[in-house]
């Protein structure tokens, strides 16, 4: 495995480990998820690259796309919630009450 790899893979094992274990609040949950795609990103266009194969090349910038809307997606989900409990801590949810 080379470094970049190894790099990119640990990156995305951080963000995976930080969304598994830091359940206290949405903002931090989204965050991570958005590191995680970020991650998934960068190593997929390496990977173009790196096989120089243009057949995959437009991948990551859907890839990208799905992001930005996930992105925005949580953003929304977060003032929402915030607007409806006045925090954004996944302890106030209770999803019997929706």
């Amino acid at each position: 495995m080379t470094p970049i790899h190894f790099a990119f893979s640990s990156t995305f094992m951080l963000g995976l480990a930080g969304l598994a274990f830091h359940r206290a609040h949405l903002l931090s949950a989204l965050l991570c998820l958005e590191g995680m795609m970020l991650s998934l990103f960068i190593a997929l266009s390496i990977w173009t690259l790196e096989f120089n194969s243009t057949n995959f090349a437009m991948s990551a910038m859907i890839l990208l796309a799905f992001s930005a809307c996930e992105a925005s997606a949580g953003l929304a989900l977060l003032v929402a919630m915030a607007r409806t409990h006045g925090t954004d801590s996944l302890q106030s949810l209770n999803l019997l009450q929706c």
